[in-house]
C-alpha cells in the first residue's frame, strides 16, 4: 500500500461495525434492488429507508470534501432529495450506491464552489521535484516510523487535514474515496465519471502532494526538536570544582 495511504488510513478513524463501507461490485442483481424498487414505487417509507441506508455514509463523504458540518448536512439533504426525484433516471448500468455517491460528490463540489472559502493551491506547486530519470531531486527522508508514534497523531491529523483542504476538489474527492472510504479504483472511477486511468492518476498525484506536505512538516518539526535539545557535554565524569 502507498505510504501516504497508510498514514491517511491510520489517522482517520475507522467506521463502526454498523457503518462499514459498502462495496458495490458489478453484479447482475444490485444489493440495493429492494430499496430502488421502493423508490420507484414512491412508497411511503422509501425516503426514510434511503436515509437509513445512506445518510451517514453520504455525510462522511460530504464532510471530507467540504470540511464544514453545516455544508455537509446540506449536501446530504440535497443529494438524497435528488436521488428521490431522479430515481427514474437510474438505469441500473452501475450499482445504485455508485450512482448515489456520484450525485453526493457533485453536490459537495457545488457547495465548495459556491462559497469559495478554501484556498486551493496549484497541485504542481506542491508536488516533489524529479530528475529526468524519474528519481527524486531532493533527498528522501523516511518519516514512516513517526506514524506509529502516539504523540504525533494529533499533529499528523492537523497537517494532513490542512493539506487535504488545499487540494483541488476533484483530486480531494478521488483520494477521499480511495484512501479514506477505501473504494476500489474502478469504483472511484465509476462514481466520479472518470476512466480508470484518470482515476488512478488523480489518486496518485493527490498522494504525492499529501506526502510532500507531510514530509516538509515532519522535517520542520524534527529540526525544531533538535534545536531545543541541549548539547551533550563531552568527556563525562564529575566536573565539580576542587576547592583546596
Amino acid at each position: 500500500m502507498d505510504r501516504t495511504a497508510i498514514v491517511v488510513e491510520r489517522i482517520y478513524p475507522e467506521p463502526r461495525v454498523d457503518e462499514q463501507r459498502p462495496r458495490f461490485p458489478r453484479k447482475a442483481i444490485d444489493p440495493d434492488a429492494a430499496l430502488v424498487a421502493q423508490l420507484r414505487r414512491a412508497d411511503a417509507g422509501a425516503a426514510e429507508a434511503l436515509v437509513g441506508a445512506y445518510g451517514d455514509r453520504v455525510y462522511r463523504l460530504a464532510i471530507r470534501i467540504t470540511g464544514n458540518a453545516s455544508d455537509a448536512e446540506e449536501v446530504v439533504q440535497d443529494a438524497l432529495w435528488t436521488v428521490v426525484r431522479k430515481i427514474d433516471t437510474f438505469r441500473g448500468e452501475s450499482a445504485f450506491g455508485s450512482w448515489l455517491y456520484r450525485i453526493a460528490a457533485n453536490a459537495a463540489y457545488q457547495k465548495v464552489r459556491g462559497r469559495r472559502r478554501r484556498t486551493e493551491v496549484s497541485l504542481d506547486d506542491g508536488l516533489p521535484s524529479f530528475h529526468d530519470d524519474g528519481q527524486h531531486a531532493a533527498s528522501i527522508v523516511d518519516w514512516s516510523p513517526m506514524v506509529d508514534d502516539p504523540s504525533r497523531q494529533a499533529d499528523l491529523r492537523l497537517v494532513l487535514t490542512a493539506a487535504m483542504d488545499t487540494l483541488p476538489e476533484d483530486y480531494r474527492s478521488a483520494v477521499v474515496l480511495r484512501d479514506i472510504e477505501e473504494f476500489s479504483i474502478a469504483e472511484v472511477a465509476e462514481m466520479l465519471g472518470l476512466s480508470v486511468a484518470n482515476a488512478k492518476s488523480r489518486v496518485h498525484r493527490a498522494r504525492l502532494f499529501l506526502r510532500q506536505r507531510l514530509a516538509v512538516s515532519l522535517a520542520t518539526s524534527q529540526e525544531s526538536a533538535q534545536e531545543r535539545t541541549p548539547p551533550r557535554v563531552r568527556g563525562g565524569g564529575d566536573r565539580r570544582t576542587h576547592v583546596p
